[in-house]
């Protein structure tokens, strides 16, 4: 399956680069922004258009080359709950980062509250979609880790909705990026096995029918 294969190595480049470039963003922040206390949508709107904003457009790339690779493997497709999901976390990605929260410490303006709910709708949507995608059998594999990834995922959205509302933001911005992390190994882990499994049958194929012929 070299098409899977591609797709998926092109799925964990494109999440290995999102991940440099979120690096390089905080890091090239020139204010005094505490990332435990402010989230990296805070981060972004101080680089507006810089390298947060473009990693977001290049994670969600990364997971259209997964769904591809998804519907290329053939039966069980991806399904259209997955698909609808996954379609749902590249446009939530996609249009926070398009439309800018507000400055830290001012009101929230109407396209503040757009790329809230384009982030909650995200980070709701990935978790879902990944639990569906460990029942499929060729990822099989990595169907617990999925699950243990997703059901810290949700923990984690949990203790960041507490911060953002009750807690008065307390270490919201830990909690947005141990979230970021967990979601991304959900993708990671689905890209990952994908590659792996197109490897094995490219291998062990050609191997099976030498024997029989």
């Amino acid at each position: 399956m070299p098409g899977t294969r591609s797709t998926g190595l092109l799925a964990l480049g494109g999440i290995a680069l999102a991940a440099l470039l979120t690096v390089i963003g905080h890091l090239e922040v020139n204010d005094d922004l505490n990332p435990w206390a402010l989230t990296v949508s805070d981060f972004a709107v101080s680089d507006r258009g810089g390298v947060i904003d473009i990693a977001m457009v290049v994670l969600a790339l990364a997971t259209v080359a997964l769904l591809l690779g998804l519907r290329r493997t053939g039966p069980p497709r991806p399904g259209r709950p997955v698909e609808l999901l996954l379609g749902a976390w590249v446009a939530g990605l996609l249009l926070a980062a398009v439309v800018p929260t507000n400055e830290p410490g001012t009101a929230m303006t109407t396209a503040a509250y757009v790329h809230r709910y384009a982030s909650v709708i995200a980070f709701l949507a990935l978790p879902a979609g990944g639990w569906l995608l460990a029942r499929r059998p060729d990822l099989a594999p990595a169907a617990r880790t999925l699950r243990t990834l997703v059901v810290l995922s949700l923990a984690l959205a949990v203790a960041m909705i507490w911060s953002a509302y009750p807690g008065d933001r307390l270490l919201i911005g830990l909690a947005e990026r141990l979230l970021i992390l967990t979601e991304v190994a959900v993708l990671a882990t689905v890209a990952l096995t994908q590659t792996l499994t197109a490897v094995e049958h490219g291998v062990v194929a050609p191997h099976h029918r030498g024997m029989t012929a």
